[in-house]
């Protein structure tokens, strides 16, 4: 009797343990490069990105926010330059349904494949830019401007979940002169 007793309580406590099927949203794009689309005047926008595999982490910028983060001289002792995320700052993390490369992101005729399988888009919080310049070694003339990108209090949502990040490097984007 003692025997059944003891493996039916084993059961019981073996069953009754159920972690809900959480599942935790995040991202990793460290070590990837921040690109962007060629500059078309026509456009208001402006798409910095990081790509791995089949996933994207998209910046799009009017040119009112883009203008007002990436200016060409070293932020210093100010501080970094902060905007918003808003419908003109937006921040979006999209799941494809295959590798998703620079031309999935800048056609002007929307691809057929990959698909975006899930979107979560920032819903609060801030990018904060601090530039650096980048000097000839040679003639010490300005030939570049590093702009370190990081979101600070930014919460990414979806349909059906969400997940937030206190600070979240984006990386290095690089402007030459």
């Amino acid at each position: 009797m003692r025997k059944l007793f003891s493996i039916l309580s084993i059961l019981v406590l073996l069953t009754s343990c159920d972690d809900g099927d959480i599942t935790l949203e995040s991202f990793n794009f460290e070590g990837q490069t921040i690109l962007d689309c060629d500059a078309n005047d026509l456009l208001e926008e402006n798409l910095l990105f990081k790509t791995k595999n089949d996933e994207l982490l998209l910046i799009n910028l009017l040119n009112t926010s883009y203008n007002t983060l990436f200016i060409p001289e070293e932020t210093g002792d100010a501080g970094p330059r902060t905007v918003s995320i808003n419908s003109n700052s937006q921040v979006i993390y999209r799941k494809y349904t295959g590798t998703v490369s620079r031309s999935t992101v800048c056609s002007t005729i929307p691809v057929s494949s990959p698909t975006v399988a899930k979107e979560w888009v920032a819903t609060g919080g801030t990018i904060s830019v601090e530039t650096n310049e980048v000097r000839d070694p040679n003639t010490n003339e300005v030939i570049a401007h590093i702009h370190n990108i990081t979101f600070t209090n930014v919460n990414f949502s979806s349909s059906d979940n969400s997940f937030s990040f206190s600070s979240y490097i984006f990386g290095d984007y690089r402007i030459d002169i």
